[in-house]
C-alpha cells in the first residue's frame, strides 16, 4: 500500500502545474533558494524545460509577481535584464511554500542547480567544430580565469561523430581534463627487454 502511494506522489511531480498561484509560490521559492538576481532568460530556461511549467502560465505568473511587487526587473548597462526577489516575494516563499508540493519545489531547485553548473562549465570549456577534408575536427579549449589550460584538436570521420565527442566531453569537462593530466603524468617510456633467451 505504501509503495502505491509513493508511486502516485512521484507521478504527481511530473505533471504540469495548472494554476498560477502555485506557480507564483514556486517562482518566489526558487528565487529565494538561488539567493541572487537571476537573468530573465535564465529563469525561463530553468523552468520551461522541466515540463512542469507551461509557457502561458509562466507569463501569467511573472506578470502577477511583477505587478504586485513580489519581484522587480533590474536592467544592466549591457542591456541584460534580471529578476530580483523583493521582500514581499521572500515572505511568499517562506510562509506559503507548504502550499506548493515539495516534489515540485525539489525538482525546480534541482533543475536550477544543474542549469547553473552547465553555465559554469560552458564558460570554462569551449568546444568548436571545423570541417576537414575527410571529416571534422573537434577543438577543445579549457580556460582558467585569464589563461588557456589546454587546447586539444581531435579528428572525427564526420560531424555526427564530432558532436558525439563534444557532447561526451561536456558531460564532465573537469573529469576529461583530469584524465588528460593523469595520462600525461603517468606516461612512461617503453622499456625493451634486451636479454638473450
Amino acid at each position: 500500500m505504501q509503495k502505491d502511494r509513493t508511486f502516485k506522489m512521484s507521478e504527481l511531480a511530473d505533471t504540469e502545474i495548472k494554476d498560477v498561484p502555485t506557480l507564483n509560490i514556486l517562482i518566489c521559492y526558487l528565487m529565494k533558494k538561488i539567493d541572487k538576481p537571476i537573468n530573465t532568460e535564465h529563469l525561463y530556461d530553468i523552468l520551461i524545460p522541466t515540463g512542469l511549467v507551461n509557457y502561458f502560465y509562466y507569463q501569467d505568473s511573472i506578470g502577477f509577481l511583477l505587478e504586485n511587487g513580489h519581484i522587480k526587473i533590474e536592467k544592466k548597462e549591457n542591456g541584460e535584464e534580471s529578476y530580483i526577489l523583493m521582500p514581499k516575494g521572500e515572505i511568499c516563499a517562506r510562509e506559503l511554500k507548504k502550499y506548493a508540493p515539495k516534489s515540485y519545489r525539489d525538482k525546480l531547485v534541482h533543475a536550477a542547480l544543474k542549469y547553473f553548473a552547465r553555465l559554469k562549465i560552458e564558460q570554462e570549456v569551449n568546444v568548436e567544430y571545423t570541417e576537414a577534408v575527410n571529416g571534422c575536427y573537434v577543438c577543445i579549449t579549457c580556460h582558467d580565469f585569464q589563461n588557456d589550460l589546454m587546447e586539444l584538436k581531435l579528428f572525427a570521420p564526420d560531424m555526427t561523430q564530432a558532436k558525439l565527442i563534444g557532447d561526451k566531453i561536456m558531460l564532465n569537462p573537469a573529469g576529461f581534463y583530469g584524465k588528460i593530466i593523469d595520462l600525461v603524468l603517468s606516461n612512461e617510456e617503453i622499456t625493451y627487454d634486451l636479454t638473450d633467451n
